[in-house]
C-alpha cells in the first residue's frame, strides 16, 4: 500500500533537527517506509541528516509518501 500526502511547514524555525529527530522516531515505530520529496530530491525518514539536506524553511511544501503495510498508520 502505498499513501502520499502533501505538507506545508508551519513552524517559524522551519524543519531542524529537533523536528526531524522526532520524525525519525515516529517512523521507526512502523513497518512501512517513509520518504519525503521536495524540488524533486526524495530521502528517506528515517535518517535525521536526510531530511535535514531538504533544507525546509517555513511554507515549504513537502510531497510526504508512506510505503508498506501499515503506510495508512504511519
Amino acid at each position: 500500500m502505498e499513501v502520499v500526502r502533501t505538507l506545508r511547514i508551519s513552524n517559524d524555525l522551519g524543519l531542524h533537527a529537533r523536528c526531524a529527530a522526532k520524525i525519525v522516531a515516529l517512523a521507526g515505530q512502523f513497518r512501512s517506509k517513509l520518504y519525503f520529496r521536495k524540488d524533486g530530491h526524495e530521502v528517506e525518514g528515517s535518517s535525521i541528516l536526510s531530511l535535514l539536506t531538504l533544507a525546509c524553511p517555513k511554507g515549504t511544501e513537502l510531497m510526504v509518501r508512506a510505503v508498506g503495510e501499515d503506510a495508512e498508520a504511519l
